[in-house]
């Protein structure tokens, strides 16, 4: 394994699956317009939707959990799917936010579900993966790790290529397991928790950890292609896009590492406060939200800053670009629309308490949960 440093301090549910190729393909391509089944949307988690948005989205339906929802929602075909603290997995009607079905663990539900093939998988605090089927909510298996999940399961490969879930645990390892399963096929040790959810792009998965090292990873059998060190900690996803990784870490800067050469591309530094927010890349620009309370946009090739957007709380929830348009939620209790080309504001909704959960973006809506425990869809009246 090659370690490279960087000098830094430290029911239409058939309709919308994830579409997946053999583990050897190339970056996986954005979702269609009416379909967000995996967190980020897609594989390599661009964190792009090619749905069109309402230029002033109205409040459609809220529904209510009964903890706080950190989680992010998933849409597949006239289906929400969404994890709460309150230790439930719920499936909710699209159309009208009614409860069709609820799926219990043992511990709060943090994790975004992941569809593929007509199952769910979500992670747990239960320390467990849980794949239940997406028509009926029914259990079908759960696999245990030595602690809690928090981050999306990801896809390697399904249909004649055999079912392959990929999931990271705060016991330090990811797992590819089988899908229909869960039995274990390979696992990968770091040297600290695993906080974010593994990219899938040409035959690897790449993650962040608490370790503070970009791991990058064969998929073919779990061994280390190479590792780089970032300086801090990497708490949040990792986007993949072109044979490059675009990342936040936990001593203020943003980071563009060249993954065949391990070589830093660009670095992103602006005031002296933490990212965890994972990043949408799309056309020329990488836009992430910050602790510093503002959303961030650079230009993709030199991270060159092109422009800020203030809110009033930190910015954990991860952006979506669609079209012109970014969708963020902030600590401030607000969903936020702004111009993809200047960050100029267009939109926002007080939901009122803090948003941590990232949009949803498909079908012309947002979706996205709330500390308050609710689940607030937004399109067109």
């Amino acid at each position: 394994m090659e370690t490279i440093r960087i000098t830094s301090l430290c029911l239409l549910l058939g309709t919308g699956s994830l579409a997946v190729a053999n583990s050897a393909g190339t970056d996986a391509s954005a979702p269609a317009a009416d379909s967000w089944p995996i967190f980020r949307g897609d594989r390599s988690l661009h964190g792009v939707s090619s749905t069109v948005l309402p230029d002033s989205p109205a409040l459609l339906w809220t529904f209510k959990t009964g903890g706080p929802v950190k989680s992010s929602a998933i849409v597949v075909g006239d289906r929400v799917f969404i994890g709460s603290d309150d230790g439930h997995l719920h499936a909710i009607g699209l159309e009208n936010g009614t409860e069709i079905w609820k799926y219990k663990t043992d511990g709060p539900v943090e994790a975004p579900p992941l569809h593929v093939e007509g199952k769910i998988y979500v992670g747990s605090h239960d320390g467990h993966l849980h794949s239940v089927d997406a028509a009926t909510g029914n259990f079908l298996w759960k696999h245990q790790t030595g602690d809690k999940i928090v981050g999306s399961a990801n896809v390697i490969s399904s249909g004649a290529d055999g079912l392959r879930i990929l999931t990271g645990s705060y016991d330090n390892r990811l797992y590819c397991l089988d899908g229909n399963t869960g039995e274990e096929l390979w696992s990968y040790e770091t040297d600290n928790y695993i906080n974010g959810s593994p990219a899938v792009a040409n035959g690897r998965t790449v993650f962040g950890g608490c370790d503070a090292l970009l791991h990058v990873i064969s998929l073919a059998d779990g061994k280390p292609v190479k590792s780089v060190e970032a300086g801090a900690y990497i708490i949040g996803s990792v986007a993949v896009s072109e044979n490059r990784a675009y990342f936040g870490h936990y001593d203020n800067e943003f980071l563009c590492i060249d993954l065949e050469s391990g070589e830093t591309v660009w670095r992103y530094r602006d005031r002296n406060f933490p990212y965890q927010s994972s990043p949408a890349v799309s056309g020329q620009r990488v836009v992430f939200g910050g602790r510093d309370k503002r959303l961030h946009c650079v230009n993709r090739e030199d991270g060159e800053p092109l422009w800020t957007f203030a809110t009033r709380g930190k910015v954990d929830s991860s952006p979506v670009i669609a079209g012109d348009k970014v969708v963020v939620g902030s600590d401030d209790g607000r969903l936020y629309l702004v111009a993809l080309e200047d960050g100029a504001e267009t939109w926002s909704f007080e939901i009122g308490q803090g948003i941590a959960s990232s949009p949803a973006v498909a079908a012309g809506r947002i979706l996205i949960g709330s500390d308050d425990g609710g689940v607030y869809c937004f399109g067109a009246r």
